[in-house]
């Protein structure tokens, strides 16, 4: 009886203050009035963990109050599974699982967040309905990647991507889903990365990459993908959405040897060319030994490119040159990477192959020995610039190399070279060194 009381008491309390403005809680005075007794009578049977007999006053709002609070979506999930959960009887758990559905409508309606509400609407239709809604499930996730992937959580992308493989293999479509959903939900998960610096929350979008990646894999041969995605190409090869589609999902698994893969990117650089592309046709040029065509592309890629990118650029470019044996245009490549990332030995460890390379171009009366002179000097050069091991054993390796080519000592005198003296190495080299010789 005390308990009657105080909740008789509570409810008074709750309709005097809320009547003043019960417009706001349903279509009429008479809905609101009946809405702010049905929220404090679910809310109570809520509270108490009586979520059956919460039922029918949360049921009253939902039809009178709809837009009273987003809270009423969020309790009713939990009333309606706990009906579903108290029952066996297959036609009434169909009919709880459509009003549960509908609920997830009319928040949608009320409340926004269209995404995230759709996905938990295809969560729960997975959950209780099982592969009997396939369908229906799949198309919700699918609409809710559509509606903005980017503020999922991360479990519903994972669940988008398992649910497209279940689809696939249950004869609803082609393999090219699953491909084709692969890119859209790595994409997204790489977008999270991009924009989230919390470490457990990035350990959570890795582990879930990974997993997608793993369900992705028997999928995912390059021949496989080469084979679906070679008749999409021939049939559009204009398609600049499907070419970057086939772009991106090519250099994802690691299939850039492939011609598809060129031919796609050269479509693509033609029809929309960006540094992107260019540096992209440059690689794949110089892997084909087109170094004339490389250097080209490559020239193109550095011309609009961020600085930030320019280093790796300068290097492929030094490379063009130097293959082409173009000696000089490769040094002034390689210094502009220099310039670019100061202490790195990379570009030096390249001028000094360059020097070796071109030895036999330079008449020096020493065969061309004096261009290891210089050849060291780069390659210590490097060392002083870049102490890191991988260099310094690199350079050393040069350095070991080179000094065994170095002139003999009597040769060197009969020309009156001495060890130490200043040398100007001729020809395009034109660098002014130490003499060095051996016995």
């Amino acid at each position: 009886m005390k308990t009657f009381k105080i909740a008789t008491i509570g409810l008074l309390m709750t309709m005097s203050v809320l009547t003043a403005s019960a417009q706001k809680w349903g279509a009429t005075p008479e809905d609101s009035v009946d809405c702010v007794t049905n929220t404090f009578l679910y809310r109570e049977a809520f509270k108490n963990k009586q979520y059956i007999e919460a039922y029918e006053p949360w049921k009253q709002c939902l039809e009178k109050c709809p837009a009273n609070n987003k809270n009423l979506y969020i309790r009713g999930v939990t009333i309606l599974k706990s009906k579903f959960n108290a029952t066996k009887d297959p036609e009434q758990r169909k009919a709880i699982v459509d009003e549960l559905m509908h609920m997830y409508d009319l928040r949608i309606q009320y409340f926004g967040e269209a995404a995230e509400v759709t996905a938990r609407k295809a969560f729960d239709l997975e959950q209780l309905r099982g592969n009997a809604a396939l369908k229906d499930y799949y198309q919700l996730y699918a609409e809710a990647m559509n509606l903005g992937a980017d503020g999922l959580e991360v479990a519903f992308i994972e669940r988008y991507f398992d649910a497209t493989i279940k689809y696939v293999t249950s004869g609803f479509a082609d393999t090219t889903l699953i491909i084709d959903n692969y890119d859209i939900a790595s994409d997204a998960i790489d977008k999270l990365l991009a924009t989230t610096t919390d470490s457990t929350k990035r350990d959570e979008l890795h582990k879930v990459l990974i997993n997608i990646e793993n369900h992705f894999s028997p999928f995912a041969s390059c021949d496989e993908l080469v084979k679906i995605y070679t008749k999409k190409f021939n049939t559009n090869s204009d398609d600049i959405t499907l070419l970057k589609k086939i772009t991106t999902i090519l250099r994802k698994k690691k299939c850039m040897d492939t011609e598809l893969f060129f031919a796609a990117t050269e479509k693509l650089h033609a029809l929309e060319p960006t540094p992107s592309t260019a540096y992209l046709m440059a690689q794949m040029c110089y892997n084909k030994e087109k170094y004339t065509d490389a250097a080209k592309y490559i020239n193109d890629a550095i011309q609009g490119a961020e600085e930030k990118d320019k280093y790796n650029m300068y290097i492929l470019q030094g490379l063009c040159y130097a293959n082409s044996n173009n000696y000089s245009a490769a040094r002034s490549s390689y210094n502009r990477a220099a310039d670019m990332e100061p202490t790195k030995g990379e570009p030096y460890r390249l001028i000094s192959q360059l020097y070796a390379k071109g030895a036999r171009a330079i008449s020096d009366n020493l065969g061309g020995r004096s261009a290891y002179w210089a050849a060291v000097d780069a390659a210590r050069k490097a060392i002083s610039v870049d102490d890191s091991p991988e260099n310094v054993e690199a350079a050393q390796r040069l350095i070991n190399s080179y000094s065994g080519h170095f002139p003999k000592q009597d040769d060197a005198f009969m020309l009156d070279l001495i060890d130490g003296n200043s040398y100007t190495v001729p020809g395009w080299i034109g660098v002014t060194t130490t003499v060095r010789t051996r016995k």
